[in-house]
């Protein structure tokens, strides 16, 4: 059965362009595409990935449903319905104590790290939180619900947290008292200490309510988190928070106190470190949000191979579930190559353009390779692959002579650029 996320990406990419064109029309800046290509490339990279990483968790839920579950509950109307609200009660306390508890947090606080917020945002998923958050929803499988409905139903209700991540929605009247909401999920990702640790909904805000972790909207959130990566590498931000818990394990004294920095809350110290650490104060007015100024030849050259990507992943995405697990490897390693050179180009490496060149070659001569025995396909796939190549060391020669005046200038902002924000 095909995953429900993967058949909406074209209403995703729908929807963010309607985002888009509101944003031109209403003169507002909440995307840019440095950061929206990267919290695109999360969301690729963790759809690829998942490709191999839910088959260990499924296979996990599947032999609990068949070896200790209480009863066998059919595939009925009324059994989805208990199921979509067990499921989200389920992600309540999965997705709660990815914020309390710091080892979790390194699985989930990918999703918090943009500073901006907007549908893209939404995409900007963890490749590795599906390990620290799978055992939760085990009890479904006790009380005997089959994994196959669990899959859709999970399904469903990631496709319901899409459209809250927007700005350009207020407070929606008497839904606010019981269902998630743009002004509701904007709180959750706001770093300020009010905010921080509430409203973990998925779809039923009444979890809050019951549990104590509700709060309602008031200023305006500043978005992102605690310690910000400040970084374009969609690889990097997946491990940065692994390092901070290697470093704090590093410093902290004491066994016990090592395994209270992994399952405390993150920010937690032993009283002879200083105590807990709490989240600072912060304003709209003085924060600066990471950023990196590129020219529009960059820009548009990564915007122009990333819609390649997205078309290569796309098809990768919708012919996985037919293909061998060496194709499947072969997919997943081009995928997370091609949505890494992109970061590369944005923090202007010095070696970036070369890195994108090999990328190219490889990417190009593996497709050519694996279609080489369909002659209905290769000869117009190598004709688009040379073409696109070609187009590419072009547009690269005047990036890499941007690069070169860089060096020679040392500074960036003299150079006349045109950017574009998304």
């Amino acid at each position: 059965m095909i995953d429900p996320v993967v058949l909406a990406i074209p209403m995703y990419l729908l929807l963010m362009g309607i985002e888009l064109i509101v944003e031109q029309f209403q003169k507002t800046r909440h995307y840019r595409l440095n950061d929206s290509i990267t919290n695109l490339s999360c969301g690729i990279g963790q759809q690829t990935v998942k490709v191999f990483f839910q088959v260990v968790t499924v296979a996990a839920y599947a032999f609990i449903y068949e070896n200790f579950a209480f009863f066998k509950i059919e595939n009925t109307t009324f059994a989805y319905i208990i199921l979509f609200f067990a499921w989200d009660l389920c992600y309540y306390w999965a997705h709660r104590m990815s914020h309390e508890i710091n080892l979790f947090w390194s699985g989930h606080q990918v999703h918090h790290q943009s500073e901006e917020y907007n549908l893209s945002v939404a995409l900007r998923q963890s490749w590795f939180q599906i390990f620290f958050t799978s055992f939760f929803f085990w009890p479904l499988a006790l009380i005997g619900f089959d994994p196959t409905a669990v899959v859709f139903v999970a399904g469903i209700n990631l496709l319901y947290q899409f459209w809250i991540h927007t700005e350009y929605i207020g407070r929606m009247g008497f839904l606010e008292w019981f269902m998630n909401t743009p002004s509701h999920h904007r709180v959750h990702h706001g770093r300020n200490p009010k905010y921080i640790d509430k409203n973990h909904a998925g779809t039923f805000i009444i979890w809050d309510r019951m549990f104590g972790t509700f709060q309602k909207e008031e200023e305006r959130p500043v978005y992102g988190i605690t310690n910000p990566v400040n970084t374009w590498n969609p690889v990097w931000v997946h491990f940065s928070h692994f390092q901070i818990i290697g470093k704090q394990l590093k410093q902290t004294p004491g066994f016990l106190n090592k395994l209270k920095v992994l399952f405390y809350k993150p920010g937690w110290r032993p009283e002879s470190m200083g105590g807990m650490q709490y989240a600072p104060e912060v304003s709209r007015d003085s924060y600066t949000k990471f950023d990196t100024k590129t020219p529009g030849v960059i820009n548009w050259y990564v915007l122009f191979q990333y819609l390649v990507t997205v078309a290569g992943t796309a098809y990768f995405m919708f012919n996985a579930e037919k293909m061998s697990w060496m194709l499947k490897g072969i997919g997943v390693t081009l995928t997370i190559f091609s949505i890494l050179t992109p970061g590369y180009l944005f923090e202007r490496h010095k070696w970036a353009v070369p890195i994108e060149l090999i990328r190219l070659i490889i990417v190009s001569g593996t497709i050519m390779f694996l279609v080489y025995n369909s002659p209905q396909w290769f000869l117009p796939i190598t004709i688009g692959l040379g073409a696109n190549i070609l187009i590419a060391a072009l547009w690269l020669n005047k990036i890499q002579q941007w690069f070169n005046s860089i060096e020679e200038h040392k500074d960036p902002q003299q150079e006349e650029s045109k950017t574009i924000t998304a």
